[in-house]
């Protein structure tokens, strides 16, 4: 069966798939991927103990690896392609997700997160930044 898939989908998902065995490494479970309704999609829905994280991914295969924490000014950040009107988005679909899952209830701690992944294709390496607890 032929894959259908643009090289950047096959990135993204790549990135996902890496992004998922980052975090069950690190004791989460994967509780979705790809939450979809109308008005957005959630990357990664995952859990570790009692708090919900709703996670972006984000890859690029093209960057040269720029951590969270030394980046300057001028280097391109995957993260900053998450723009207001996403994060709009985002909020939306979480909402409707605590809204609607059996064991969600009001007082479920949750958070949103950010994981950037840079992909090294011809070395078939990954570089990994979580970015915790952003503010929506």
């Amino acid at each position: 069966m032929e894959d259908k898939r643009t090289e950047k989908r096959k990135i993204g998902d790549a990135g996902e798939n890496i992004a998922c065995r980052f975090l069950v490494k690190r004791g989460f479970e994967i509780v979705a991927q790809n939450y979809s309704k109308k008005w957005g999609e959630i990357d990664i829905i995952s859990r570790k103990g009692q708090k919900l994280h709703f996670i972006e991914v984000k890859t690029v295969s093209h960057a040269p690896y720029v951590s969270y924490e030394t980046r300057n000014q001028d280097q391109y950040r995957p993260e900053d392609n998450i723009h207001p009107w996403k994060l709009k988005r985002l909020s939306r679909v979480i909402q409707t997700y605590l809204l609607g899952y059996k064991g969600v209830t009001c007082e479920t701690d949750w958070q949103f997160d950010v994981i950037t992944v840079y992909l090294d294709l011809k070395g078939m390496e990954a570089k990994i930044d979580y970015i915790e607890d952003i503010i929506l």
